[in-house]
């Protein structure tokens, strides 16, 4: 069964749209629904669905800059627009179709059949990524190159304790107890690192797990080997206990 979320401005497109997907029942289930863009933000950041049906022209956020302000997009994502211009920059902005308002039953039923394809090789792609880099030992050996104050630093990702989020900053901390600010935000550094080895624990906050010394349950910190505390965020709970 897909999961999706449905943004839009007008409740009677939300409504209108949740009805033709009632058709569907079998294949497809809402999870949610925003008029809001920003909550539909807060909602993606700490939910896992596997389809967004995102209208372009609302008043506070159009569409294209929703999906510019998303942290992940591990989602299929579909336009609904009654505008058929927007179906290219739609495609370019990595939506895998669009849908013209109002939207027929046929040509909704195409686009269901789209998501389960997009689905089903997102997780054979998570798949192969996976044995790749469990297995690929240079994976986790090679250097990543960061520039700072004017010159080029080169770290082994071991030498990497945990990075701290400040806006479009970033603060590495190493081994030697050394603090590197960075001006990458904290997803372009973790993007470089080995994904078996760095956990994003907390929105602001991506730890070495090698580097774990204690968890603090009741408190909701990790402790790592340079005696740093870091916030373990709710959201990421489970998930960080499942990597031990």
């Amino acid at each position: 069964m897909l999961k999706s979320v449905i943004i839009d401005d007008e409740p009677k497109a939300i409504q209108s749209l949740s009805w033709e997907l009632s058709n569907f029942e079998n294949e497809i289930t809402i999870v949610a629904t925003f008029n809001e863009p920003e909550e539909a933000l807060k909602y993606l950041a700490v939910n896992k669905i596997d389809c967004l049906f995102l209208d372009i022209e609302m008043p506070t956020m159009d569409g294209f800059q929703f999906l510019n302000k998303l942290t992940s997009k591990n989602f299929a994502v579909v336009i609904t627009t009654a505008y058929n211009e927007y179906a290219i920059k739609a495609l370019k902005n990595e939506a895998i179709d669009y849908l013209l308002k109002p939207i027929d039953t046929d040509d909704l039923e195409e686009t269901i059949a789209k998501v389960k394809k997009f689905n089903l090789r997102s997780i054979n792609s998570n798949n192969i990524e996976k044995v790749l880099l469990n297995f690929n030992d240079k994976q986790t050996s090679k250097k990543i190159t960061l520039s700072t104050d004017g010159k080029l630093i080169f770290l082994e990702p071991s030498e990497i304790v945990f990075l701290a989020s400040d806006g479009n900053y970033s603060t590495i901390f190493t081994t030697e107890n050394k603090k590197i600010v960075v001006t990458k935000k904290i997803k372009e550094i973790h993007a470089l690192l080995p994904v078996n080895l760095f956990f994003r624990i907390h929105n602001s906050y991506v730890i070495n797990l090698s580097k774990v010394k204690e968890y603090l349950k009741t408190d909701g910190y990790v402790v790592l080997e340079n005696n740093h505390k870091v916030p373990v965020s709710r959201s990421k709970k489970t998930e960080f206990l499942e990597k031990f």
